[in-house]
């Protein structure tokens, strides 16, 4: 469960060190006071996506650590599935925004990837945004919370897989049963490139440079051999004069003649030696360098002429002659494709009946699941609304069967009656903001008994609904909270006074700067509290005594509510 959330930088909080209790905590506040950026905070540690303008102004990052604490089994084991060590059943997950774009994320002080905080996160927290009611308002989006509701997510997966393949395949056969002019118009088309590249005969991608290599010697070979010439009589020398070789021995036969007076020389002419040797070395390789050279203009002339064509290869289907290499080949391959394509639709075609029986018998166990799934879900969905005052509720979820699609073969949709003698009809069309919130707590709460998820999140479900219904509401979430964690942002007070911890956000300014705080209330300052969200900002006498009334009765009330349901 969510422990506790540490928040620095984050739009107007400042700073901010959130405990949270195991059961039901709820926050408060006016509007515009940040409770929507608490949100966002927790979003951040999920690994929600989050924009760069949430970063407080003037700041560098905004930093959002939350600390978990008996972790559920399923997030244990995708832990170890990514090696991060969770021995001691804590978790602890940090996610820094970056003022310049860009965020970072740790998990147990390790870097990590958003992708797996998302995974982890999915299993931690189940958060219900102020805008979720708006699923129930698209009837394609009701599939989902049957197949939810009915842990089908492996059929599905393993049926997509299936409908994946049968549209590749089927994308194959159109691509092949293209138009006949266009496939003779290609094979023209591949043949002029097959042969031009082909007559070229080319094997190896590095011909280009080798013969610009071999074609710079040929054709600059009478400057090369005058270097080598001049080379030759700077090491060796002429009839006119002395060269390097003939200089270096003049000077060691010098130094022989005094080298018993001077000691010295000995080293000096030992090195002179060794270069005396390497300057006839290195003048004997030029020479035979030099008698290689030959000027062959036949053998430049082919150079010249296979250079030209592998250049004019290049420009058409290059850049470089590697590229040309492979487009030969794709063009061979394509070419024979379009030539044995009737042999290759007609295995294609044999594939796709055999994956069209395959899927369709998926989609029909999907169905079939579907269908019992509806049923039971329906009437649990039915008993949560009738505690949350629609007694008069009936609940239907309609299945058609039709076509295909990347879901099956069925559209699920909600159907409603909220009036005794009515039938039901399309939730979008006849639910108010009202109803739709108590719908969507009804889902989430029976769909919650399939999941281990520990904690849940409602930012204001409370979304149309007043007085008895409210209370309702209240108690429906302290009922929740007893068998997993339950943090919600409300409005109403008859929500409020459920919670066993109540957070007050508060924004405040210190005529410079504009900060949040969150604040645990407790005694009068809570009861204060439940004046002003009752009252206004014009807190009676009246008012602080109905508060009162309303905190110190809410464990009747809820006992009472439950007993009612039971008998």
């Amino acid at each position: 469960m969510l422990s506790e959330l540490c928040i620095e930088n984050l739009a107007v909080i400042q700073q901010a060190v959130i405990p949270f209790s195991d059961d039901f905590n709820v926050f408060t506040g006016e509007t515009g006071a940040g409770k929507s950026i608490l949100i966002n905070g927790i979003n951040a540690v999920l690994g929600k996506r989050v924009s760069k303008d949430i970063v407080r102004s003037g700041c560098d990052k905004a930093v959002v650590t939350a600390l978990f604490r008996g972790l559920p089994t399923a997030a244990k084991s995708k832990l170890e599935e990514f090696g991060i060590d969770c021995s001691d059943d804590e978790l602890l997950v940090t996610r820094v925004i970056m003022a310049d774009g860009g965020s970072t994320a740790r998990i147990n002080s390790r870097t990590s990837s958003v992708s797996v905080l998302r995974e982890i996160g999915a299993l931690l927290i189940d958060v219900h945004g102020q805008h979720d009611n708006r699923i129930l308002m698209y009837p394609e989006k009701h599939i989902d919370i049957v197949d939810n509701f009915a842990g089908l997510d492996a059929d599905v997966a393993d049926y997509q897989c299936s409908f994946h393949k049968l549209q590749e395949v089927s994308r194959k056969i159109k691509r092949l049963s293209a138009d006949e002019q266009y496939k003779s118009t290609r094979l023209a088309a591949l043949k002029i490139m097959t042969d031009e590249i082909g007559a070229a005969k080319l094997s190896d991608e590095n011909e280009d440079q080798k013969i610009e290599n071999e074609f710079t010697v040929i054709n600059d070979s009478s400057n090369i051999s005058e270097m080598l010439s001049e080379a030759e009589t700077v090491l060796a020398g002429d009839d006119d004069s002395s060269g390097i070789t003939e200089m270096i021995g003049s000077v060691i036969d010098g130094m022989k003649r005094y080298a018993d007076v001077m000691p010295e020389f000995g080293g000096i002419m030992s090195r002179l030696e060794s270069l005396k040797i390497d300057a006839e070395d290195i003048g004997g390789e030029i020479k035979s360098l030099n008698g290689k050279i030959d000027v062959d203009g036949e053998r430049l002339a082919f150079l010249e002429n296979r250079r030209d064509q592998l250049i004019s290869l290049k420009k058409k289907y290059g850049p470089e002659l590697s590229d040309v290499i492979e487009k030969y080949k794709a063009a061979i391959g394509e070419a024979q494709s379009i030539i044995d394509n009737s042999s290759e639709i007609k295995k294609l075609s044999e594939e796709k009946n055999r994956l069209l029986v395959e899927v369709s018998d998926k989609a029909k166990v999907l169905s079939e699941k579907r269908r019992a799934a509806a049923d039971r879900l329906s009437g649990k969905i039915e008993e949560e609304l009738k505690f949350l005052d629609m007694p008069n509720v009936r609940l239907a979820i309609e299945q058609t069967v039709g076509k295909l699609t990347g879901n099956g073969m069925d559209t699920m949709e909600i159907m409603i009656s909220v009036n005794a003698g009515e039938p039901p009809k399309p939730i979008a069309r006849i639910a108010s903001g009202g109803e739709l919130s108590r719908i969507m707590l009804a889902i989430k709460n029976v769909i919650a008994e399939k999941d281990d998820v520990p904690t849940m999140i409602f930012d204001e479900i409370d979304t149309g609904v007043s007085g008895r219904a409210a209370q309702k509401i209240g108690v429906k979430l302290r009922e929740i909270s007893r068998d997993r964690q339950v943090l919600c942002v409300t409005h109403l007070s008859q929500i409020a006074v459920m919670a066993d911890s109540h957070l007050l956000i508060e924004k405040n300014t210190d005529g410079q700067r504009t900060f949040t705080t969150v604040t645990k209330l407790e005694g009068d300052k809570r009861t204060a509290e439940i004046a002003r969200i009752l009252g206004g900002d014009n807190i009676t006498e009246t008012t602080l005594k109905n508060a009162e009334e309303q905190l110190t009765s809410r464990d009747k009330v809820y006992a009472d509510m439950l007993d009612k349901v039971k008998s």
